[in-house]
């Protein structure tokens, strides 16, 4: 009589090993994936507090006769009416504000965008054009009303 060989129960190692390289390249595909993401979701962010900073500018100068010299929470909070609790701050740059460049009548509004590094440098007192851009978000009443 023959006798039967039993087979294990268990995986051997070239499945085991198989498994962990099909998990690797799924991780190796997925992990840039959500960089953009995180990228995609903090423009949209700074996109929408540069619109509600923009209002909030146009709303302290209807109030005050003029535009603020900062953007601070201290500045906006004390405005009568109070235009925001609070300043939002820069996603691409945590813990920092929105840059702001006043040169009247023009003002610019913006986040230094993925690269960090702030490229507007200033925006012209007579046509309201701005010097710089790169990756910069901005809002401004020049001469491009948004951008980056």
């Amino acid at each position: 009589m023959f006798r039967m060989l039993q087979r294990s129960k268990g995986f051997t190692i070239l499945e085991l090993l198989i498994v962990i390289a099909v998990i690797a390249i799924l991780v190796g595909i997925a992990l840039p994936r959500f960089k953009g993401m995180k990228d995609e979701g903090n423009y949209a962010k700074a996109k929408g507090e540069l619109r509600s900073l923009q209002t909030a500018c146009e709303s302290y100068r209807i109030h005050n006769a003029g535009y603020p010299a900062d953007l601070t929470t201290a500045t906006l909070s004390a405005a009568v009416p109070q235009i925001l609790a609070t300043a939002p701050t820069d996603p691409f740059n945590p813990g920092n504000d929105y840059q702001y460049i006043l040169n009247s009548p023009y003002y610019v509004i913006f986040s230094v965008g993925p690269n960090g590094a702030a490229n507007i440098t200033a925006i012209n007192a007579t046509t309201g054009a701005l010097t710089g851009g790169g990756d910069d978000i901005y809002v401004s009443n020049g001469t491009s009303s948004s951008g980056g």
